[in-house]
């Protein structure tokens, strides 16, 4: 691959791990997953203040993770890939074992 393109497909993959890095912005796109939302409907469901809520989703537009709708006054949020979820769930997953792994470990030094 060309050293050119590969650095670029590097930092495409940053900034989204960037994005994914924010317990806001993960709690927006389960919140998402669940169904197609408001800001102000976001921003209710996880008790976060509008503005909060907006900058957030500004960060998730800006790396393809969630696409606006317009619908009258109102502008509807949505994921733009349900994979992400599996995705997320999938790192969980993972976290968890690492973390038994590292609870049995202490248990062993004990």
């Amino acid at each position: 691959m060309d050293a050119h393109l590969e650095r670029e497909v590097h930092e495409l993959h940053a900034g989204l791990c960037s994005a994914l890095a924010d317990p806001t912005r993960l709690m927006i796109l389960y919140s998402l997953a669940e169904s197609a939302r408001s800001v102000n409907d976001l921003s209710e469901h996880l008790g976060v203040p509008q503005p909060t809520t907006s900058r957030h989703l500004k960060i998730l537009r800006d790396r393809g993770l969630v696409a606006p709708t317009r619908a009258g006054a109102n502008v509807i949020y949505s994921l733009t890939d349900t994979r992400l979820i599996e995705a997320l769930d999938l790192l969980r997953a993972v976290m968890r074992d690492v973390f038994d792994h590292r609870a049995a470990a202490v248990s062993r030094v004990e």
